[in-house]
């Protein structure tokens, strides 16, 4: 494969690629930041490789976000022609919204919580179950065509699978210093149990997350499915 492009497409300031790019520059594949939040348009993608991150917007707010529809617009093309594609979070919503599928409020959910493996074979290399950060509080459905990849304790689809394009609603992403700054705006006794928890997860959360990038980075830059076996 060439040496690639990872275009990041990004929501808010402090909603960067965290672990991933860190990856991903480790990897000597290049990287190009899109901060939607400040440009309010999606230019022109040529990378090899999209990343998708969150972001507290709704993909339900196309009429205050201009530029909602063309990134959706970018997604069903990159899906049409087997380009890989990652979402988290709010990607994980705009990949099922590009298709068709409803999003909509949940239950909030907020900190560690488990997850389980519905298509193992994805990422043989992870557990059947493992402990994730949560920060969201929409939903998507299952669009058509799609599968189910992973099912939550609460909130039951936290990831999604159509063609080159996978979706994860949680957070494999975080440094403990991205997880104190998201939960600055709580009480301080909760703050500090997140912070605590997060001391404890995030050693395996960055296993997972290194192990989910290599799968993304090892992609071919066209004709990919995520569920054909990694070559």
């Amino acid at each position: 494969m060439q040496r690639g492009e990872v275009a990041v497409l990004q929501h808010a300031e402090n909603e960067s690629g965290g672990l991933f790019e860190e990856y991903i520059r480790e990897r000597g594949i290049g990287l190009r930041r899109v901060p939607l939040h400040e440009t309010n348009e999606v230019p022109p993608l040529n990378s090899t490789h999209l990343l998708i991150m969150g972001g507290p917007m709704s993909v339900n707010d196309e009429k205050d976000l201009p530029w909602l529809k063309p990134e959706k617009q970018v997604i069903r093309e990159w899906v049409i022609k087997g380009r890989p594609v990652l979402g988290i979070c709010l990607g994980a919503q705009l990949i099922a919204s590009s298709r068709g599928a409803a999003v909509y409020p949940c239950e909030e959910e907020r900190g560690w919580s488990s997850v389980t493996a519905v298509k193992r074979e994805i990422f043989p290399g992870l557990p059947g179950q493992f402990r994730v950060f949560q920060m969201h509080g929409e939903t998507f459905d299952i669009p058509r065509g799609a599968e189910l990849v992973y099912r939550g304790e609460k909130v039951a689809s936290q990831g999604l699978c159509i063609g080159s394009a996978l979706g994860l609603q949680f957070h494999p992403e975080l440094t403990i210093e991205m997880i104190r700054d998201w939960t600055g705006d709580r009480p301080a006794r909760e703050q500090s149990y997140l912070l605590a928890q997060s001391r404890e997860y995030l050693p395996e959360s960055r296993m997972i997350c290194r192990i989910i990038t290599d799968r993304f980075l090892s992609a071919p830059p066209r004709d990919f499915s995520w569920v054909q076996p990694a070559g």
